[in-house]
């Protein structure tokens, strides 16, 4: 099958968040498809097949299948919308998460997704030891949010991974603060799915972005993850959906061989 590697939220290459992308005529086992995501050893690889007028998509990072992820929904949209169905600016995705929408504006990709609540609780002793630093506030959503002092904090952060894969709460880590050139910065763990640092994490937003927009009082505002790669996400907040936008840049086309050995050879 053919194999695209995207980088999402990204201006240029060795940017953003890369993501695998298979699109694929017919489903293949789940098994398979994890098997294809630990090799590809990327935070998310991405499979949709066409369905009537819209696309399955479901995503799989090495450590399991996930509910929700930003990163590569934009990446499967722009090889969608550039290299399959270059008529179309928009494409729908029906995923585990519900309808996902994709509508290309120039060369940005803006994504149409649910908005996630967060609860707010107590921050513990593990909390502290496993982020090094003592944050302000902590939420849970699917996800562990730590709202720190300063986005000069959220650079400088340096968990404990092991710790961080121990805690009870939640799934992924974020740590998030008021920005300086942008409204807020983020950043992003998941060692819980064998991904320590994510670059750029599209599905964190669905919650930091309605936090962020109540607690900055606008509903525009524009994100940047502070990973080493580092992305940026146009971000609105619409009441229970949120939408955020960024660029792509295509980095490989290859091809997935598997059972094909001794005809390649």
């Amino acid at each position: 099958m053919k194999y695209f590697v995207v980088d999402a939220f990204a201006e240029k290459v060795f940017e953003g968040n890369p993501a695998g992308v298979c699109l694929m005529n017919d489903w293949i086992s789940e098994e398979l498809m994890q098997n294809i995501a630990i090799e590809n050893n990327l935070s998310e690889t991405a499979f949709a097949v066409k369905e009537s007028d819209h696309y399955r998509l479901r995503w799989f990072t090495p450590g399991g299948e996930i509910d929700l992820c930003g990163h590569a929904t934009l990446a499967t949209a722009f090889i969608i919308l550039n290299y399959y169905e270059k008529h179309l600016e928009t494409v729908k995705f029906n995923t585990i998460s519900g309808e996902l929408t994709v509508n290309k504006q120039d060369d940005l990709y803006e994504l149409d997704f649910p908005s996630v609540p967060s609860e707010e609780i107590s921050v513990t002793d593990h909390m502290v030891s496993a982020l090094g630093i003592m944050p302000k506030e902590a939420y849970l959503n699917r996800d562990l949010v730590f709202v720190l002092e300063s986005e000069e904090e959220v650079k400088n952060v340096n968990p404990d991974f092991a710790k961080l894969e121990r805690l009870p709460e939640g799934l992924g880590v974020c740590v998030t603060a008021k920005g300086s050139e942008f409204d807020f910065v983020s950043r992003a763990f998941f060692p819980k799915l064998k991904v320590n640092e994510d670059p750029v994490t599209g599905s964190l937003h669905c919650s930091l972005i309605p936090f962020w927009a109540k607690r900055l009082g606008k509903q525009e505002l524009v994100a940047r993850q502070q990973s080493r790669r580092g992305g940026t996400l146009y971000c609105k907040h619409e009441d229970m959906r949120v939408k955020m936008a960024g660029k792509a840049v295509l980095y490989s086309v290859a091809e997935i061989n598997i059972g094909l050995e001794k005809e390649i050879l």
